[in-house]
Order: structure tokens, then C-alpha cells, then sequence
């Protein structure tokens, strides 16, 4: 892939992830081309690209599209993610370095003074939460754990979870990542696994209410 086409690639995701360019959104080549400022045929192949990972659909006709990701798309990305984290706090706790133990202590303390009050800090909340995964895969040691999370792992998806969170949904999860330090200073990879696993598993269900239009509870507003 050329410079020209990765730079055109780099910033379509982006306007994808942001919603810039929102799910079922027509894509119209000549505009993108100005946008990242290169010409039409770099963007092509960039939608080549991002067609084959479906952030792009293509219609009969031929025309490109946004793709709008069903629940079951989002679901399979969670299921994938979960297995895959939780894989990662296994080796975690087997790997980690007091000064990695350390950093998640901080970040989980901040993550609960965030989340402390009746109105909660949800944008310190997401800050000090992707630190605190993120140390987990720097913990983990593994290259090829991190780069297929980063596909999975959208800040969108993260972020209108955590805006679905109540205030009692933000410190369960804070209680999740404590429960998670504990696992690591005992260096039980299978206390840390299943952690992991069902804090990711509530996370989808809290995403699917918020995308059935439920309030927390379970109830239709």
C-alpha cells in the first residue's frame, strides 16, 4: 500500500470511528480525496481495505456505504475480545512487574475517584480505563495479542458503552478492575481470566441495552 493510500486508509477510519462518517453514510470519492488531500485512486484502495475489515459495504450497484454493524457483529467482536483479554490477564498475572502492579493500582484509584460521586467524571473514567487495559497487554507481553485487540478494541464502541453505564455500572466496574489487581498480586492467571471474561461480557450487555434503546434495568424507554 502506497503512502498516499495508507494516509487516505488512516484518516477515513478515523472519520469512520469518530462517526464523522456515520453507519449507512454513502461514500463519495471525489470528497474523501479532498479531505486527506490525496487523489482519487489512493482512496480506492483504502476502501479496498476497509471493505475487506466491513467498515465498508458495497451495494448491488456498486456503490460504497458505511457499513452499520448489527448486534450480532457487535456481540461477535465482544465474545472475540473477551476471549482474547482474558487470555491476556492470564499471562498478566503470570508476567507482571511490580512497577506494571503499580501503574494498575494508580490508574484503578483514579478510576474510582472518577466514579466516586453522584455525577461521575465518565471522560476521567475512559482515560484511566484504557490505561489500565492497556498495562494489563504491556503486562502480557504479547505482540500479537496487542495488535488483534487494537481491531477490536474501537474507542466508539468503549465510549457509548461507558455513556450507558448508571453510576452503579461504573463502579462495578471499578470493582472488577480491584478484583483484577488481586488476581495479579496472588499470580493466579485463572482467577484474572475469568475476571476478565465476565467484565467484558457485562460491558456487551450494557452496549446491546443502550443499542435496544433500554434503560438500565432492562426496561424499553
Amino acid at each position: 500500500m502506497s503512502r498516499a493510500s495508507e494516509l487516505a486508509y488512516e484518516q477515513i477510519r478515523a472519520m469512520i470511528l469518530s462517526g464523522a462518517l456515520p453507519p449507512g453514510e454513502q461514500i463519495r470519492e471525489e470528497w474523501l480525496a479532498e479531505q486527506c488531500g490525496v487523489s482519487r485512486t489512493p482512496v480506492r484502495e483504502a476502501l479496498r481495505r476497509l471493505e475487506s475489515e466491513l467498515f465498508i459495504r458495497r451495494s448491488e450497484r456498486q456503490r460504497s456505504f458505511v457499513a452499520d454493524w448489527s448486534l450480532d457483529d457487535i456481540e461477535d467482536a465482544f465474545v472475540l475480545r473477551g476471549l482474547m483479554e482474558g487470555l491476556a490477564a492470564r499471562r498478566a498475572a503470570q508476567r507482571i512487574t511490580p512497577a506494571q502492579l503499580a501503574s494498575l493500582t494508580s490508574e484503578n484509584r483514579a478510576i474510582g475517584d472518577a466514579v466516586s460521586t453522584s455525577t461521575p467524571d465518565v471522560q476521567a473514567f475512559l482515560e484511566h480505563n484504557r490505561n489500565f487495559h492497556a498495562t494489563i497487554l504491556e503486562a502480557a507481553n504479547s505482540p500479537r495479542l496487542t495488535n488483534l485487540l487494537a481491531r477490536l478494541i474501537e474507542q466508539p464502541v468503549v465510549w457509548r458503552t461507558a455513556q450507558s453505564y448508571d453510576v452503579a455500572d461504573l463502579q462495578r466496574s471499578h470493582k472488577d478492575h480491584s478484583e483484577l489487581l488481586a488476581a495479579f498480586q496472588r499470580g493466579d492467571g485463572g482467577w484474572a481470566e475469568s475476571v476478565m471474561a465476565g467484565h467484558i461480557r457485562r460491558a456487551f450487555h450494557t452496549y446491546a441495552d443502550a443499542h435496544l434503546g433500554k434503560k438500565p434495568g432492562g426496561t424499553l424507554t
